[in-house]
């Protein structure tokens, strides 16, 4: 159970702030909510209390996890025997498990992909999306300023 001021990561919109939680009737259901405020898209978010394991959101990880993740863009993972299609499906599963060192997978092999090809509309929202949602965390973690954050993802990645 969160509570409030917590910092979680919701892996459909990134990471975020826990500013409430509050009852609400919806449907005629009455329920206890999770107020998130996301703050890299600027928008707040209601989740169940019940429904947030069913939504894989977690705490952020500790600052010693992200900087673990960070040195794993070096590894060498190119798997180019999956086709775009079944790519996009695995990597959209790897950003909905929320386990950000999953995420960094994606990323990693986009970024790989890219330098040898364009990508495919799918593989660059895909990489943008997972970038993003990655930033937001790094920015709650290392409590940095979001140009900072990207500066060290370029860095981790082109090291």
């Amino acid at each position: 159970m969160f509570k409030v001021g917590d910092k979680i990561l919701y892996p459909v919109h990134g990471a975020g702030i826990i500013e409430a939680i509050e009852e609400k009737e919806i449907t005629g259901d009455k329920q206890l909510y999770y107020i998130i405020n996301i703050l890299h898209k600027g928008m707040k978010v209601m989740i169940p209390m019940e429904k947030t394991t069913h939504h894989g959101i977690r705490n952020v990880v500790e600052a010693d996890v992200m900087e673990d993740v960070l040195t794993t863009f070096q590894l060498e993972d190119d798997d180019s025997s999956i086709n775009h299609i079944q790519r996009h499906r695995v990597n959209i599963n790897k950003l909905k498990s929320g386990d950000i060192y999953e995420a960094a997978e994606v990323i990693r092999e986009l970024v790989r992909i890219s330098k040898k090809k364009n990508l495919g509309t799918e593989d660059r929202n895909t990489l943008n999306n997972a970038q993003q949602i990655f930033l937001s965390e790094m920015v709650l973690v290392k409590e940095i300023e979001q140009d900072e954050a990207v500066t060290l993802l370029n860095d981790a990645i082109n090291h």
